[in-house]
Protein backbone atom coordinates (compact mmCIF):
# COMPACT_ATOMS: atom_id res chain seq x y z
CA UNK A 1 0.00 0.00 0.00
CA UNK A 2 1.05 3.49 -0.55
CA UNK A 3 1.26 6.30 1.85
CA UNK A 4 2.06 8.97 -0.66
CA UNK A 5 -1.82 8.11 -1.89
CA UNK A 6 -3.38 7.42 1.74
CA UNK A 7 -2.06 11.20 2.33
CA UNK A 8 -3.89 12.47 -0.93
CA UNK A 9 -6.80 10.88 -0.72
CA UNK A 10 -7.36 9.89 2.94
CA UNK A 11 -8.99 13.41 4.42
CA UNK A 12 -11.93 13.29 1.45
CA UNK A 13 -14.97 11.76 3.38
CA UNK A 14 -16.83 8.84 1.46
CA UNK A 15 -20.11 6.48 1.73
CA UNK A 16 -18.94 2.81 2.45
CA UNK A 17 -21.09 2.22 -0.49
CA UNK A 18 -23.53 -0.22 1.01
CA UNK A 19 -26.19 1.15 -1.00
CA UNK A 20 -26.65 3.67 -3.99
CA UNK A 21 -27.48 6.16 -3.89
CA UNK A 22 -27.12 6.58 -0.18
CA UNK A 23 -29.17 7.64 2.29
CA UNK A 24 -28.63 11.27 2.43
CA UNK A 25 -30.61 11.00 -0.78
CA UNK A 26 -33.82 9.75 0.70
CA UNK A 27 -36.08 12.22 0.52
CA UNK A 28 -39.95 12.66 2.12
CA UNK A 29 -41.50 11.98 -1.21
CA UNK A 30 -41.17 8.42 -0.72
CA UNK A 31 -43.92 7.39 1.75
CA UNK A 32 -46.11 5.05 3.68
CA UNK A 33 -48.20 4.88 0.76
CA UNK A 34 -45.58 4.19 -1.97
CA UNK A 35 -44.47 1.64 0.17
CA UNK A 36 -47.43 0.19 0.26
CA UNK A 37 -47.96 0.07 -3.25
CA UNK A 38 -44.22 -1.40 -3.23
CA UNK A 39 -44.81 -4.46 -1.04
CA UNK A 40 -48.13 -5.10 -3.17
CA UNK A 41 -46.03 -5.34 -6.06
CA UNK A 42 -43.35 -7.81 -4.93
CA UNK A 43 -43.31 -10.99 -7.45
CA UNK A 44 -45.50 -13.80 -6.23
CA UNK A 45 -42.12 -15.98 -6.16
CA UNK A 46 -39.85 -13.74 -4.75
CA UNK A 47 -38.14 -14.23 -1.76
CA UNK A 48 -36.80 -11.88 0.61
CA UNK A 49 -34.31 -10.78 3.47
CA UNK A 50 -35.49 -9.35 7.06
CA UNK A 51 -33.52 -6.84 8.84
CA UNK A 52 -35.19 -6.29 12.42
CA UNK A 53 -33.34 -3.15 14.35
CA UNK A 54 -33.04 -3.19 18.31
CA UNK A 55 -32.08 0.39 19.16
CA UNK A 56 -30.98 0.26 22.48
CA UNK A 57 -27.95 -0.64 24.47
CA UNK A 58 -27.32 -0.38 27.99
CA UNK A 59 -24.98 1.95 27.64
CA UNK A 60 -23.28 4.41 24.74
CA UNK A 61 -20.29 3.66 23.22
CA UNK A 62 -18.62 6.88 22.38
CA UNK A 63 -17.16 5.94 18.77
CA UNK A 64 -21.39 4.82 17.73
CA UNK A 65 -22.29 6.18 14.52
CA UNK A 66 -25.23 3.67 15.08
CA UNK A 67 -29.35 5.07 15.71
CA UNK A 68 -29.82 3.69 19.09
CA UNK A 69 -30.52 4.68 22.65
CA UNK A 70 -29.55 3.60 26.34
CA UNK A 71 -32.42 1.87 28.79
CA UNK A 72 -31.43 1.27 31.90
CA UNK A 73 -34.63 -0.66 32.47
CA UNK A 74 -36.34 -3.03 30.17
CA UNK A 75 -40.12 -1.66 30.34
CA UNK A 76 -39.14 0.89 27.13
CA UNK A 77 -37.44 -2.42 25.59
CA UNK A 78 -40.74 -4.48 25.84
CA UNK A 79 -42.91 -1.98 24.48
CA UNK A 80 -41.03 -1.07 21.55
CA UNK A 81 -41.06 -5.47 20.64
CA UNK A 82 -44.63 -4.70 20.68
CA UNK A 83 -44.58 -2.15 18.12
CA UNK A 84 -42.26 -4.82 15.91
CA UNK A 85 -44.76 -7.15 16.09
CA UNK A 86 -47.38 -5.30 15.27
CA UNK A 87 -45.39 -3.74 12.35
CA UNK A 88 -44.56 -7.51 11.02
CA UNK A 89 -48.73 -7.87 11.29
CA UNK A 90 -48.42 -4.93 8.85
CA UNK A 91 -45.78 -5.53 6.35
CA UNK A 92 -47.11 -9.15 6.18
CA UNK A 93 -51.02 -7.35 5.18
CA UNK A 94 -49.49 -5.53 2.78
CA UNK A 95 -47.77 -8.31 0.88
CA UNK A 96 -51.14 -10.15 1.74
CA UNK A 97 -49.20 -13.36 1.92
CA UNK A 98 -46.53 -15.28 3.18
CA UNK A 99 -43.15 -15.25 1.01
CA UNK A 100 -39.62 -17.51 1.28
CA UNK A 101 -37.14 -15.97 3.67
CA UNK A 102 -33.52 -16.81 3.12
CA UNK A 103 -31.61 -14.44 5.71
CA UNK A 104 -32.22 -12.39 9.05
CA UNK A 105 -29.80 -10.03 10.68
CA UNK A 106 -31.23 -8.54 14.38
CA UNK A 107 -28.99 -5.39 14.62
CA UNK A 108 -28.59 -2.41 16.76
CA UNK A 109 -27.88 -1.12 19.27
CA UNK A 110 -27.43 -4.20 21.31
CA UNK A 111 -30.62 -6.87 19.66
CA UNK A 112 -29.77 -9.19 22.76
CA UNK A 113 -31.28 -6.41 24.96
CA UNK A 114 -34.18 -8.58 24.47
CA UNK A 115 -35.40 -10.81 27.60
CA UNK A 116 -34.86 -14.25 26.42
CA UNK A 117 -39.04 -15.18 25.92
CA UNK A 118 -38.97 -12.02 24.16
CA UNK A 119 -36.47 -12.97 21.40
CA UNK A 120 -38.00 -16.84 20.94
CA UNK A 121 -41.68 -15.33 20.92
CA UNK A 122 -39.93 -12.77 18.29
CA UNK A 123 -38.85 -15.43 16.16
CA UNK A 124 -41.99 -17.54 16.01
CA UNK A 125 -43.92 -14.90 15.11
CA UNK A 126 -41.41 -14.56 12.07
CA UNK A 127 -41.13 -18.11 10.89
CA UNK A 128 -45.15 -17.90 11.32
CA UNK A 129 -45.38 -14.69 9.16
CA UNK A 130 -42.79 -16.03 6.81
CA UNK A 131 -41.31 -19.15 4.76
CA UNK A 132 -38.15 -19.00 6.70
CA UNK A 133 -35.91 -21.01 4.85
CA UNK A 134 -34.63 -24.18 6.73
CA UNK A 135 -31.00 -23.00 5.61
CA UNK A 136 -31.79 -19.57 6.24
CA UNK A 137 -29.07 -17.77 7.54
CA UNK A 138 -30.11 -16.14 11.12
CA UNK A 139 -27.68 -13.35 12.05
CA UNK A 140 -27.66 -11.00 15.58
CA UNK A 141 -24.99 -8.82 16.68
CA UNK A 142 -23.88 -9.15 19.98
CA UNK A 143 -22.34 -6.79 22.82
CA UNK A 144 -20.50 -9.91 24.64
CA UNK A 145 -20.44 -7.65 27.65
CA UNK A 146 -24.19 -8.09 28.37
CA UNK A 147 -24.56 -11.75 26.69
CA UNK A 148 -26.07 -14.04 29.83
CA UNK A 149 -26.43 -17.94 29.55
CA UNK A 150 -30.58 -17.89 29.06
CA UNK A 151 -30.40 -15.40 26.20
CA UNK A 152 -27.66 -17.60 24.26
CA UNK A 153 -30.36 -20.62 24.89
CA UNK A 154 -33.23 -18.08 23.11
CA UNK A 155 -30.57 -17.55 20.44
CA UNK A 156 -29.81 -21.58 19.85
CA UNK A 157 -33.99 -22.06 20.54
CA UNK A 158 -34.96 -19.06 17.67
CA UNK A 159 -32.55 -21.16 15.09
CA UNK A 160 -29.59 -18.04 14.97
CA UNK A 161 -26.37 -19.52 13.22
CA UNK A 162 -24.05 -16.79 13.12
CA UNK A 163 -23.46 -13.95 15.56
CA UNK A 164 -21.32 -10.96 15.02
CA UNK A 165 -19.75 -9.61 18.52
CA UNK A 166 -18.43 -6.37 19.04
CA UNK A 167 -14.49 -6.48 20.16
CA UNK A 168 -13.51 -3.38 18.68
CA UNK A 169 -10.14 -2.79 20.51
CA UNK A 170 -8.56 -4.85 23.62
CA UNK A 171 -6.01 -1.94 24.31
CA UNK A 172 -7.07 -0.65 27.94
CA UNK A 173 -6.43 3.05 27.38
CA UNK A 174 -8.75 3.15 23.65
CA UNK A 175 -11.81 1.05 25.87
CA UNK A 176 -11.42 3.70 28.59
CA UNK A 177 -11.29 6.16 25.64
CA UNK A 178 -14.26 4.95 24.00
CA UNK A 179 -16.20 4.59 27.10
CA UNK A 180 -16.44 0.18 26.02
CA UNK A 181 -14.28 -1.63 28.59
CA UNK A 182 -14.59 -5.46 27.61
CA UNK A 183 -12.12 -8.01 28.64
CA UNK A 184 -10.68 -11.08 26.67
CA UNK A 185 -12.70 -13.18 29.01
CA UNK A 186 -15.68 -11.58 28.29
CA UNK A 187 -15.22 -12.10 24.83
CA UNK A 188 -14.12 -15.62 25.35
CA UNK A 189 -16.71 -16.76 27.32
CA UNK A 190 -19.61 -14.91 24.65
CA UNK A 191 -17.67 -16.91 22.14
CA UNK A 192 -17.48 -20.65 23.39
CA UNK A 193 -20.77 -20.52 24.89
CA UNK A 194 -22.44 -19.63 21.95
CA UNK A 195 -20.73 -22.30 19.92
CA UNK A 196 -21.67 -24.73 22.53
CA UNK A 197 -25.52 -24.11 21.84
CA UNK A 198 -24.66 -24.67 17.83
CA UNK A 199 -24.65 -21.03 17.26
CA UNK A 200 -21.55 -21.72 14.87
CA UNK A 201 -21.06 -18.89 12.73
CA UNK A 202 -18.86 -16.07 14.50
CA UNK A 203 -18.19 -12.75 13.06
CA UNK A 204 -15.86 -10.31 15.46
CA UNK A 205 -16.17 -6.51 14.50
CA UNK A 206 -12.97 -4.55 15.25
CA UNK A 207 -12.63 -1.13 14.10
CA UNK A 208 -9.35 1.25 13.68
CA UNK A 209 -8.47 5.02 14.15
CA UNK A 210 -10.22 5.19 17.59
CA UNK A 211 -8.28 7.77 20.30
CA UNK A 212 -4.89 6.58 21.31
CA UNK A 213 -4.89 3.70 18.96
CA UNK A 214 -1.58 2.28 17.67
CA UNK A 215 -0.40 0.02 15.49
CA UNK A 216 0.71 -2.10 18.14
CA UNK A 217 -2.61 -1.98 19.62
CA UNK A 218 -3.65 -3.16 16.90
CA UNK A 219 -1.62 -6.23 15.80
CA UNK A 220 -2.20 -7.43 20.05
CA UNK A 221 -6.27 -7.18 19.19
CA UNK A 222 -6.06 -8.99 16.40
CA UNK A 223 -3.39 -12.03 18.21
CA UNK A 224 -5.84 -12.39 20.89
CA UNK A 225 -8.93 -12.47 18.44
CA UNK A 226 -7.16 -15.01 16.08
CA UNK A 227 -6.55 -17.35 19.61
CA UNK A 228 -10.36 -17.44 19.18
CA UNK A 229 -10.54 -18.18 15.30
CA UNK A 230 -13.90 -16.23 14.29
CA UNK A 231 -14.98 -17.60 10.66
CA UNK A 232 -14.91 -13.84 9.87
CA UNK A 233 -14.35 -10.32 10.98
CA UNK A 234 -15.29 -6.90 10.12
CA UNK A 235 -12.68 -4.23 10.07
CA UNK A 236 -14.21 -0.86 9.85
CA UNK A 237 -12.07 2.69 10.17
CA UNK A 238 -14.00 4.60 12.66
CA UNK A 239 -16.49 7.68 11.37
CA UNK A 240 -15.89 10.99 13.63
CA UNK A 241 -18.88 12.83 13.13
CA UNK A 242 -19.60 14.87 16.21
CA UNK A 243 -21.76 17.45 14.75
CA UNK A 244 -23.89 14.40 13.56
CA UNK A 245 -23.42 12.35 16.79
CA UNK A 246 -22.91 14.32 20.14
CA UNK A 247 -21.70 11.70 22.18
CA UNK A 248 -18.46 11.44 19.91
CA UNK A 249 -17.82 15.22 21.82
CA UNK A 250 -16.11 13.15 24.42
CA UNK A 251 -13.49 12.23 22.06
CA UNK A 252 -10.81 14.81 21.46
CA UNK A 253 -9.62 15.44 18.17
CA UNK A 254 -6.36 15.65 19.81
CA UNK A 255 -6.40 11.67 20.60
CA UNK A 256 -7.03 10.39 16.93
CA UNK A 257 -4.14 9.40 14.30
CA UNK A 258 -4.52 11.31 11.19
CA UNK A 259 -4.83 9.70 8.02
CA UNK A 260 -1.37 7.70 7.17
CA UNK A 261 -1.51 6.79 10.74
CA UNK A 262 -5.02 5.29 10.28
CA UNK A 263 -3.73 4.11 6.94
CA UNK A 264 -0.62 1.85 8.68
CA UNK A 265 -3.40 0.67 11.28
CA UNK A 266 -5.77 -1.12 8.75
CA UNK A 267 -3.00 -2.63 6.79
CA UNK A 268 -1.48 -3.76 10.37
CA UNK A 269 -4.78 -5.26 10.95
CA UNK A 270 -5.32 -6.80 7.40
CA UNK A 271 -1.67 -8.64 7.16
CA UNK A 272 -2.14 -9.90 10.53
CA UNK A 273 -5.04 -11.60 9.69
CA UNK A 274 -3.99 -12.62 6.04
CA UNK A 275 -0.94 -14.06 7.89
CA UNK A 276 -3.61 -16.10 10.23
CA UNK A 277 -4.65 -17.28 7.15
CA UNK A 278 -7.76 -15.37 6.36
CA UNK A 279 -9.10 -14.40 3.19
CA UNK A 280 -9.74 -10.85 2.71
CA UNK A 281 -13.33 -9.74 0.81
CA UNK A 282 -13.48 -6.61 -0.56
CA UNK A 283 -12.11 -3.53 1.78
CA UNK A 284 -12.93 -4.39 5.25
CA UNK A 285 -13.67 -8.30 5.75
CA UNK A 286 -11.95 -11.36 6.28
CA UNK A 287 -12.97 -14.64 6.15
CA UNK A 288 -11.46 -18.14 6.83
CA UNK A 289 -11.21 -19.98 3.31
CA UNK A 290 -13.81 -22.66 3.86
CA UNK A 291 -16.28 -19.97 4.75
CA UNK A 292 -19.33 -18.90 2.66
CA UNK A 293 -18.29 -15.23 2.20
CA UNK A 294 -15.07 -16.61 0.73
CA UNK A 295 -16.71 -18.73 -1.40
CA UNK A 296 -18.93 -16.30 -2.81
CA UNK A 297 -15.99 -14.00 -3.58
CA UNK A 298 -14.33 -16.82 -5.14
CA UNK A 299 -17.01 -17.55 -7.26
CA UNK A 300 -17.69 -13.97 -8.07
CA UNK A 301 -21.33 -14.07 -6.61
CA UNK A 302 -20.09 -11.37 -3.34
CA UNK A 303 -22.75 -9.23 -2.77
CA UNK A 304 -22.82 -5.84 -0.95
CA UNK A 305 -25.89 -4.22 1.34
CA UNK A 306 -26.76 -2.26 4.39
CA UNK A 307 -24.38 -4.98 6.61
CA UNK A 308 -21.49 -4.79 4.98
CA UNK A 309 -20.25 -7.28 2.02
CA UNK A 310 -22.97 -10.58 2.26
CA UNK A 311 -23.61 -13.84 0.64
CA UNK A 312 -27.11 -12.66 0.35
CA UNK A 313 -28.62 -12.19 -3.20
CA UNK A 314 -32.20 -11.19 -2.65
CA UNK A 315 -33.43 -8.15 -4.43
CA UNK A 316 -35.82 -7.48 -1.69
CA UNK A 317 -34.67 -6.52 2.07
CA UNK A 318 -37.68 -6.10 4.57
CA UNK A 319 -36.62 -3.25 7.33
CA UNK A 320 -38.34 -3.43 10.43
CA UNK A 321 -38.09 -1.31 13.22
CA UNK A 322 -37.01 2.69 14.05
CA UNK A 323 -34.69 4.00 11.43
CA UNK A 324 -34.57 0.49 9.54
CA UNK A 325 -34.24 0.65 5.82
CA UNK A 326 -35.57 -1.61 3.24
CA UNK A 327 -34.70 -1.84 -0.29
CA UNK A 328 -37.36 -3.39 -3.37
CA UNK A 329 -36.84 -3.05 -6.89
CA UNK A 330 -38.53 0.17 -6.85
CA UNK A 331 -36.05 1.65 -4.26
CA UNK A 332 -35.59 2.44 -1.03
CA UNK A 333 -37.98 3.11 2.03
CA UNK A 334 -36.60 4.27 5.62
CA UNK A 335 -38.47 3.79 8.70
CA UNK A 336 -38.99 6.85 11.03
CA UNK A 337 -35.60 7.56 13.12
CA UNK A 338 -37.10 8.60 16.63
CA UNK A 339 -38.39 5.85 18.31
CA UNK A 340 -41.67 7.55 19.27
CA UNK A 341 -42.64 8.63 16.29
CA UNK A 342 -41.89 5.01 14.96
CA UNK A 343 -43.88 3.81 17.46
CA UNK A 344 -46.80 6.04 17.16
CA UNK A 345 -47.31 5.19 13.27
CA UNK A 346 -47.68 1.86 14.19
CA UNK A 347 -50.16 2.60 17.12
CA UNK A 348 -51.88 4.26 14.19
CA UNK A 349 -52.02 1.03 11.83
CA UNK A 350 -49.82 2.99 9.74
CA UNK A 351 -46.66 2.08 7.66
CA UNK A 352 -43.76 3.41 9.77
CA UNK A 353 -42.15 4.77 6.47
CA UNK A 354 -40.85 8.74 6.66
CA UNK A 355 -38.73 8.72 3.77
CA UNK A 356 -37.36 6.70 0.63
CA UNK A 357 -35.96 6.92 -2.71
CA UNK A 358 -37.35 5.69 -6.36
CA UNK A 359 -34.30 4.54 -8.57
CA UNK A 360 -33.87 5.91 -12.15
CA UNK A 361 -32.30 3.64 -14.77
CA UNK A 362 -29.57 5.34 -14.24
CA UNK A 363 -28.99 4.77 -10.30
CA UNK A 364 -29.56 1.00 -11.07
CA UNK A 365 -26.87 1.01 -13.65
CA UNK A 366 -24.21 3.29 -11.25
CA UNK A 367 -25.37 0.65 -8.37
CA UNK A 368 -24.29 -2.19 -10.55
CA UNK A 369 -21.02 -0.59 -11.50
CA UNK A 370 -19.56 0.86 -7.33
CA UNK A 371 -21.33 -2.82 -6.14
CA UNK A 372 -18.71 -4.55 -8.44
CA UNK A 373 -15.94 -2.26 -7.62
CA UNK A 374 -16.72 -2.41 -3.62
CA UNK A 375 -16.49 -6.45 -4.25
CA UNK A 376 -14.29 -7.30 -6.97
CA UNK A 377 -11.70 -4.42 -7.65
CA UNK A 378 -12.49 -4.17 -10.76
CA UNK A 379 -15.36 -3.71 -13.25
CA UNK A 380 -16.29 -4.74 -17.14
CA UNK A 381 -17.92 -2.01 -17.91
CA UNK A 382 -18.76 -3.28 -21.26
CA UNK A 383 -21.01 -5.94 -20.03
CA UNK A 384 -22.80 -4.11 -17.10
CA UNK A 385 -23.64 -0.87 -19.47
CA UNK A 386 -24.86 -3.34 -22.20
CA UNK A 387 -27.17 -5.06 -19.83
CA UNK A 388 -28.57 -1.75 -18.64
CA UNK A 389 -29.23 -0.46 -22.27
CA UNK A 390 -26.26 1.92 -22.01
CA UNK A 391 -22.89 2.98 -23.39
CA UNK A 392 -19.34 2.23 -21.75
CA UNK A 393 -17.80 4.92 -23.14
CA UNK A 394 -20.53 7.35 -22.45
CA UNK A 395 -20.38 6.20 -18.73
CA UNK A 396 -16.30 6.61 -18.60
CA UNK A 397 -17.22 10.33 -19.75
CA UNK A 398 -19.67 10.81 -16.88
CA UNK A 399 -16.62 10.20 -14.79
CA UNK A 400 -14.17 12.75 -14.37
CA UNK A 401 -12.53 12.12 -10.67
CA UNK A 402 -11.38 8.83 -12.89
CA UNK A 403 -8.31 10.73 -14.78
CA UNK A 404 -6.96 11.75 -11.44
CA UNK A 405 -7.17 8.18 -10.36
CA UNK A 406 -5.77 6.39 -13.34
CA UNK A 407 -3.06 9.11 -13.43
CA UNK A 408 -2.20 8.41 -9.89
CA UNK A 409 -1.68 4.64 -10.20
CA UNK A 410 -4.79 4.29 -8.32
CA UNK A 411 -6.86 2.76 -11.30
CA UNK A 412 -5.79 0.95 -14.45
CA UNK A 413 -8.07 1.31 -17.47
CA UNK A 414 -7.68 -1.18 -20.23
CA UNK A 415 -10.28 0.43 -22.80
CA UNK A 416 -13.52 -0.31 -20.41
CA UNK A 417 -11.88 -2.88 -18.29
CA UNK A 418 -11.29 -0.93 -14.87
CA UNK A 419 -9.24 -2.81 -12.08
CA UNK A 420 -7.96 -1.31 -9.01
CA UNK A 421 -3.81 -1.65 -8.62
CA UNK A 422 -3.13 -4.15 -6.37
CA UNK A 423 -1.38 -1.68 -3.88
CA UNK A 424 -4.27 1.01 -3.95
CA UNK A 425 -7.28 -1.48 -2.61
CA UNK A 426 -7.37 0.41 0.34
CA UNK A 427 -9.06 3.17 -1.82
CA UNK A 428 -11.61 1.20 -3.38
CA UNK A 429 -14.03 3.32 -2.24
CA UNK A 430 -12.33 6.75 -3.70
CA UNK A 431 -13.10 4.75 -6.94
CA UNK A 432 -16.17 3.69 -6.33
CA UNK A 433 -16.87 7.47 -6.16
CA UNK A 434 -15.62 8.11 -9.28
CA UNK A 435 -19.30 6.87 -10.45
CA UNK A 436 -21.19 8.77 -8.29
CA UNK A 437 -23.60 10.84 -9.14
CA UNK A 438 -24.78 12.16 -6.12
CA UNK A 439 -21.38 12.58 -4.22
CA UNK A 440 -20.86 16.14 -3.83
CA UNK A 441 -24.41 16.73 -2.01
CA UNK A 442 -23.41 14.49 1.11
CA UNK A 443 -19.95 14.19 1.31
CA UNK A 444 -19.85 15.74 4.75
CA UNK A 445 -21.97 13.25 6.58
CA UNK A 446 -19.88 10.17 5.43
CA UNK A 447 -16.23 9.21 7.15
CA UNK A 448 -12.84 9.19 6.12
CA UNK A 449 -11.61 7.49 2.95
CA UNK A 450 -8.60 5.99 4.74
Amino acid sequence: MRPDLATCYGQERLPRYTSYPTAPHFSPAINAATYAEWLKAIPRQASASLYLHVPFCRSMCWYCGCHTTVARRDGPIAVYESALRCEIDQVVRAIDRRIAVEHIHFGGGTPTIMAPESFTDLMGLIRHSFFVAPSAEVAVEIDPRTLSGRMIEALALGGVNRASLGVQSFDPKVQRAINRVQSFAQTAAATSGLRRAGVTGINFDLIYGLPHQTVASCLDTVARCVELRPDRFSVFGYAHVPSFKKHQQKIKEEWLPDSLERHEQASAIAAGLREAGYVQIGLDHFALPEDSMARALKGGTLRRNFQGYTTDQSSILLGFGASAIGRLPQGFVQNEVAIPAYSQAVAQGRLATARGYALSDDDRLRAEIIERIMCDFAVDLDSICARHGSLADAMLQSAPRLRELVSDGVVELDGTSLAVSADSRFLVRSVAAAFDAHLDRSQRLHSRAV
